[in-house]
């Protein structure tokens, strides 16, 4: 079973994990970023989550800075948790983790379609290369060490 940090590894996917790889986190960002979802009673009634483990989630990422706490407008004993520009960067890993469960985990079809408001086109996550703008297949994608790479080593983060 793995531990909660990562700290043996050099991986940005690794330190990610840390703040959004539990199951609650990435559907509680999808609610705040597409369902617009800002306070704990309407994330607890559409996610059907626990208190204790909602606390913790929504505290987790005000520390981490993915949401910042704002008093509810009349009412100051209220407060409800804004996405960052931090947590809003998420967005995009959303739909792609959507797109993924529309291939292989829904056999009825995709039950959301991603929209761009300004003109109704649908949105789609893919890969892009900056040289050439190809949008390559897993196959062709490798790593190499980046400038965060162990520098004694000289080897890429393990993935």
């Amino acid at each position: 079973m793995l531990g909660r940090t990562y700290d043996g590894q050099n991986c940005s996917v690794a330190r990610a994990l840390e703040v959004v790889g539990e199951r609650w986190s990435l559907l509680i960002i999808r609610n705040a970023v597409f369902a617009g979802s800002t306070r704990f009673t309407q994330f607890q009634r559409q996610l059907r989550v626990a208190p204790n483990i909602l606390s913790n989630r929504l505290a987790r990422f005000v520390e981490a800075g993915l949401m910042r706490t704002r008093p509810v407008a009349g009412d100051s004993d209220l407060h409800e948790y804004v996405l960052t520009p931090q947590g809003l960067d998420l967005q995009p890993v959303i739909v792609a983790l959507a797109e993924w469960g529309d291939r292989w985990a829904a056999p009825q079809g995709p039950p959301v379609i991603f929209v761009h408001d300004d003109c109704g086109g649908t949105v789609h996550s893919y890969l892009n290369c900056e040289r050439c703008h190809a949008e390559p297949n897993p196959p062709e994608v490798t790593t190499r060490p980046g400038p965060g790479a162990n520098k004694a080593s000289g080897k890429p983060a393990r993935r």
